[in-house]
């Protein structure tokens, strides 16, 4: 295997200039550069890691922390930021908090704290105060996706007006009797989208003058099968049988439009759904949805991490509290539409 001196032969610079070069330091004029990954390329060249982190005390790996792996909101997060990071040349150490408080102890105070990632990435978590304070006593950047997190930078939809959205479509649409799907208080860890999605619920339905049911709320854990289960205690109940139903999720979405079909009923000719994150299967359910662009918000966030690691200057605070807020779009499809009785 071909090693630096080689690369610097061919490349007609000096070791010095391709360590520059290949470790993605200033001071190497683009000539210079085009040389080197020409030169590298052509010998096969790649860097060692350890050398790299040697000489610049980077690994170019960044510690992913999640609470899930088998949903597809976190398993869509987790396949765009890999991609984008390997775009930028860095590696991605993933950190699943699903087996519970002893799991995440051990990856908050032990590997984390290791010197093996230059930067942390979170999907819905929110640090406590002492694992915030450990990683800035590293000097680890944190970037955070899926809720506000005290004293760390996050990029975040507005749950309460994504919410809102959906029942003023189904508001617009002429539905007064409108359920919602929500989620279990406990269900989506920390941020307490169940309680913010149901505020901006709640919120829609008074400004239009409607006082919200009690009965027409019920929680599940945002699932198809949650949903399903859900949906065919709301469907199926003689007391009163909503025209609208508003899934916290599209996946509880899902599972209404299967609950529906099971009872004899139509969407959305009996009854209208629409959900929110705009899954990659809402398209072929028809789901009408609120969308947060999962995707693209990652891409952007990995991007902006980034720029952080490598734009950061001794003395500069690691972390600060910083929110931005990511847009929200409705996409109708069709599984809403007026209610029946307003369509005679």
């Amino acid at each position: 295997m071909a090693g630096i001196e080689e690369v610097a032969k061919l490349a007609g610079v000096s070791t010095a200039t391709v360590s520059r070069a290949l470790s993605g330091k200033a001071h190497v004029s683009a000539k210079a550069q085009d040389k080197v990954e020409r030169a590298a390329a052509e010998l096969g060249y790649v860097a060692s890691s350890s050398a790299y982190g040697m000489a610049t005390g980077k690994t170019r790996t960044i510690g992913v922390v999640v609470p899930f792996v088998d949903r597809w909101f976190f398993s869509a997060v987790l396949e765009s930021a890999e991609t984008k990071m390997r775009q930028h040349g860095y590696d991605l150490t993933l950190y699943n908090i699903s087996g519970g408080e002893d799991q995440r102890k051990r990856i908050f105070d032990e590997f984390l704290l290791r010197k093996r990632v230059d930067a942390v990435f979170t999907c819905a978590i929110k640090f406590g105060d002492a694992e915030l304070k450990n990683l800035n006593r590293t000097k680890k950047p944190i970037l955070g996706i899926g809720g506000t997190v005290s004293g760390a930078r996050t990029i975040s939809i507005d749950d309460v007006a994504a919410a809102a959205l959906a029942t003023d479509h189904l508001l617009a649409l002429g539905h007064k009797k409108i359920a919602m799907i929500g989620g279990h208080p406990a269900s989506e860890m920390e941020f307490q989208q169940p309680n913010m999605r149901r505020r901006g619920y709640d919120q829609a339905l008074e400004r239009a003058g409607i006082e919200p049911n009690e009965a027409w709320y019920l929680p599940a854990d945002f699932t198809i099968k949650g949903g399903y289960h859900a949906a065919k205690q709301l469907l199926g109940d003689p007391r009163g049988v909503p025209t609208a139903i508003f899934c916290a999720s599209d996946e509880m979405g899902f599972g209404t439009i299967m609950a529906a079909k099971d009872l004899g009923l139509r969407v959305p000719e009996d009854v209208s759904v629409i959900g929110i994150d705009n899954h990659d299967m809402s398209e072929f359910f028809g789901l009408s949805t609120i969308s947060q662009n999962v995707r693209e918000l990652t891409e952007h966030a990995v991007d902006r991490l980034i720029k952080i690691i490598e734009g950061f200057k001794d003395g500069d605070p690691i972390n600060i509290e910083e929110n931005e807020e990511w847009p929200i779009e409705l996409i109708v499809r069709a599984t809403t539409a007026r209610p029946a009785s307003s369509r005679r």
